[in-house]
Parts: structure tokens; C-alpha cells; sequence
């Protein structure tokens, strides 16, 4: 049977019986993963940083130009491979999810059953959280669907893609799927970080709860101590998070104390990314050829600077002279520099974004002296002093010290989009930079209704029940 593709459309009973099947298709889902580069990660800073205020498009494009203008529509080529994508993720996990239970193999032991079952859990509900927070409602696919391809995608897609289901009912299946995998996945495992562990259920708890649907601080800062407990620390040197040592011709981490969840890239393993946003460190020859992506903001230099933020600036970002000189003059021209080679991992989350995270649940539940500790900590590690007590005495002034420390601490790791609406400073922030920033292309106003993307055109052209968002 066909191992990569083995979902039954004929009604009848499944084709999935072996352990060895089921092998390939949780070792499939780790590679989907590591393969998600250009959607789950590239596109994804394009959502979170350039759409943000932390980056300009870098290279031209009307994809990239409308996300930075805040002028996106249905027809962005990029938003439309991301929903699609995603989509499929969803198609790969439920592969695992709607199969494992039944698969007649004793061979496959009910503790793998419910690990593996667990991890793909993780994933779907890391998608759908994704999806929610870009598109709002969405489709709850739950049922087993073929992939999409060009031959079948008049079918397949009222399969795939049905009416969307509400913001409430998504969260609420985020929540079921992500509290019983933090039950059966597996424990962590300090010498590989590429697993979806309890503790990366728990951290995505932790960062739902924070969501203004279901918000519960009580319940942000239990699942954050959920997450301290198994153990992880911050590194004691935030550069060597993204370094690469010439020396060794390898990154200096992999699977650090740090970090929770990283997709890792050993040698022999395909990362191409790096190319999206700079040089390979790894080869000596890699040269700036081209414009990149991602191109670090003024107004986010500005931050670094204001704070004497040495440390983290120069393990964010990295400057060059290039040949161009679209952003900034090609004399001295910042590069995104926190993915420098085809070794470097893809860090998807990390203690100091829980600490974080956990300090703004304890400022809005008033608990100011236990967020400041946190913050503090984090600061340290960087060289920082420790908050001032004008700020740490003030419950308005806290809220904007952490999001600004998590803008600084997280920059380029895909948080930046989410922690402004999050907090409601999306429309204010968008709304005055070009003000603040005169590197930045005009921009359409930021309302209620565009702080969600819209829905692909073509998705809904297919699929006439998918109802496009309000605003456009």
C-alpha cells in the first residue's frame, strides 16, 4: 500500500495495518516539518516581522510589498501557499491521528500509540493556532482527506476546506487536542530538541491561554511553570543561540538548555533558508547576491539602540555592503542574522519567550515584583540592568517594558505580529511608525478588520462556503 498516501476515500476499512506504516508516517510528519521551511517559517516572518514594524520586504515583489504596506488582498500569491500549506500539515497529522488507534499490528505498543498519536496532535493544534490568529475562523478538518493536487482539486477541496468554523469552536478544539497530548507525548529529551514533547504542548497552553478568546492568566503561568519544571535554562550567552563557529565549521548549540522546540539541520540534512535571508557561514564563498528578505527595520534598530541593547542587536542582525541600496545606503546595509548557515536550526520556541510570556500574564493579574524578576532575568542575560523602578511601579509602564523586552529578546523568531495584537497595540503601533520609521513604504491604515489576513480568493472561488473576512 501506499505509504504516502494512505488515507481509505473509499469507505471501507483503512489501509493502514502495519507498525512500519505507521513509522513512516510519524517519521513523515518530522520531515514536513524540517521541509516547512518556505511556508511555516520564511513566510511566516513575512506575517510576523515584515507585516510588523521590526522589517521592510527586503527584495521587491507585490507580495512582500503589500504585506509590508499593510495593502494585502486575496489574490497575495504568498498567503495563498501559506493557507494551502498549512492545510496540508493538517492532512499529515491527521494521517496519524485518524489511524494509529486502529491499526490491527500488536507489534505497535499502546504507549507508542499514544506518543506518537500525541505528537501529531501537537502539531495540528500548533497549525490551527497559527491559522487562527492569522485568518480567524477557519476549517476544523478532522476527517480523513486526500492531498490536494492539480488533478483533483476540484474534488477534493469541499473535503478539505469546508465552511469555516468559528474562532471560539478552533480554540476550544486547540485546547481539547493540546491538554491530552500534554498527557501521552513524550517526556523531553535534552539531546533532541526536534520532538514534540509534553513541554512543547505545555508551552503552546501557556501561549492559547494568553489569546483574548480564552484568556486566563491563572492559567498562562501554570502551564508556563509547567514548562520550567522539565528542567529547561537560559543558555548563559544569548549569542551562541544563532552562532556558527568557524572553528568547527558547526553551530556552537544544537538542542540547548534553552530551547523547547527547535527543528534542527545536521549535516547531511537540507536547509535552504539562510539564502532568503543572507550569507552561508558554512561556505566561504557565499557572497551577497541578491537582495534578501527580511531586511531589519530602522524603527527596530532604533529599539536596540535606545536600550544600549549591544548584544542581542549584533546577534540579530549584521551589517554588509552589498551592491544595492534599496533600504538603506549599500555602504552599511543590515541582514536578518539570526539563521546564518544550512546548519543553523530553526528555533521555534524557548525559555526566555515562556519567561516572558509569564511576565506579562503577572503584570495583568498586578503581581508587578514577580514579572519584574522575570524580565530582569532575561535583561541579565543580555547585559542589562534591571528595570527601573519608575517603570517596575507602574502597571501601564510594565505592560510596555515586556513587550518591548520580548520585541528585543524574540526579534526575527516569528513572535513580533502576534505579542502587538495580542495586546491590542497593533493599530496604534502600525498606525504612527511612519512617523517613527522613513524607511518604510506607504501604508495602507491598520483597522479591526485588516488585522486579519484575508481568505485566498482561489480557496474560495473552489470552495463557495469559505466566506472571505470583512475589510476585503
Amino acid at each position: 500500500s501506499d505509504i504516502t498516501n494512505p488515507q481509505d476515500t473509499t469507505g471501507g476499512e483503512g489501509e493502514i495495518t502495519t507498525k512500519e506504516q505507521i513509522v513512516a508516517l510519524r517519521n513523515g510528519l518530522y520531515s514536513t516539518i524540517r521541509d516547512s521551511q518556505e511556508n511555516w517559517y520564511l513566510d511566516l516572518l513575512v506575517l510576523t516581522e515584515t507585516h510588523a514594524d521590526n522589517a521592510y520586504r527586503g527584495t521587491s515583489g507585490n507580495e512582500l510589498s503589500s504585506l509590508e504596506a499593510q495593502s494585502q488582498d486575496g489574490i497575495n500569491k504568498n498567503i495563498a501557499r501559506d493557507w494551502n500549506s498549512f492545510l496540508n500539515y493538517i492532512v499529515t497529522a491527521n494521517r496519524i491521528i485518524l489511524n494509529i488507534d486502529g491499526v490491527p499490528d500488536q507489534t505497535l505498543t499502546s504507549i507508542e500509540r499514544k506518543q506518537w498519536k500525541a505528537e501529531a496532535l501537537i502539531f495540528r493544534a500548533w497549525i490551527w493556532f497559527d491559522m487562527v490568529r492569522l485568518w480567524g475562523g477557519i476549517p476544523l478538518v478532522t476527517q480523513k482527506t486526500p492531498d490536494v493536487t492539480a488533478d483533483n482539486i476540484e474534488e477534493v477541496y469541499p473535503q478539505l476546506f469546508p465552511t469555516r468554523n468559528t474562532v471560539e469552536e478552533v480554540y476550544a478544539k486547540i485546547i481539547e487536542d493540546l491538554e491530552s497530548a500534554a498527557t501521552d507525548a513524550p517526556s523531553v529529551d535534552n539531546q533532541n530538541k526536534f520532538l514534540l514533547s509534553k513541554a512543547v504542548a505545555n508551552a503552546l497552553l501557556a501561549k492559547v491561554y494568553a489569546e483574548k478568546p480564552v484568556r486566563d492568566y491563572a492559567k498562562v503561568i501554570t502551564y508556563c511553570d509547567k514548562v520550567e519544571a522539565d528542567g529547561f535554562s537560559l543558555v548563559d550567552n544569548y549569542g551562541d543561540l544563532f552562532f556558527f563557529d568557524k572553528n568547527t565549521n558547526d553551530v556552537r548549540l544544537r538542542n540547548s538548555s534553552e530551547s523547547i522546540f527547535e527543528i534542527t539541520y545536521p549535516p547531511g540534512s537540507t536547509s535552504w533558508v539562510w539564502m532568503m535571508f543572507g550569507l552561508n557561514e558554512a561556505d566561504k564563498n557565499s557572497t551577497y547576491d541578491w537582495a534578501k528578505w527580511i531586511t531589519p527595520s530602522r524603527d527596530l534598530i532604533a529599539a536596540f539602540n535606545e536600550e544600549n541593547d549591544v548584544i542581542r542587536m549584533n546577534a540579530s542582525i549584521i551589517w554588509a555592503n552589498p551592491s544595492w541600496s534599496i533600504h538603506y545606503p549599500s555602504s552599511n546595509y543590515p541582514f536578518m542574522y539570526k539563521t546564518r548557515s544550512n546548519l543553523n536550526s530553526v528555533i521555534k520556541i524557548r525559555l526566555a519567550d515562556i519567561l516572558l510570556l509569564k511576565a506579562e500574564a503577572y503584570v495583568e493579574m498586578n503581581n508587578l515584583n514577580e514579572a519584574a524578576n522575570l524580565v530582569n532575568q532575561v535583561r541579565n542575560r543580555a547585559d542589562l540592568g534591571n528595570l527601573s523602578s519608575t517603570i517596575t511601579s507602574s502597571k501601564e509602564k510594565m505592560q510596555e517594558a515586556v513587550l518591548k523586552e520580548r520585541r528585543l529578546e524574540l526579534a526575527f523568531e516569528g513572535q513580533r505580529w502576534f505579542d502587538l495584537v495580542r495586546t491590542d497595540k497593533a493599530i496604534s503601533t502600525m498606525n504612527t511608525l511612519s512617523q517613527r520609521d522613513p524607511g518604510r513604504i506607504q501604508m495602507l491604515p491598520l483597522t479591526e478588520e485588516t488585522i486579519l489576513l484575508p481568505v485566498p480568493q482561489d480557496a474560495i472561488d473552489k470552495n463557495p462556503s469559505l466566506i472571505q473576512n470583512p475589510g476585503y
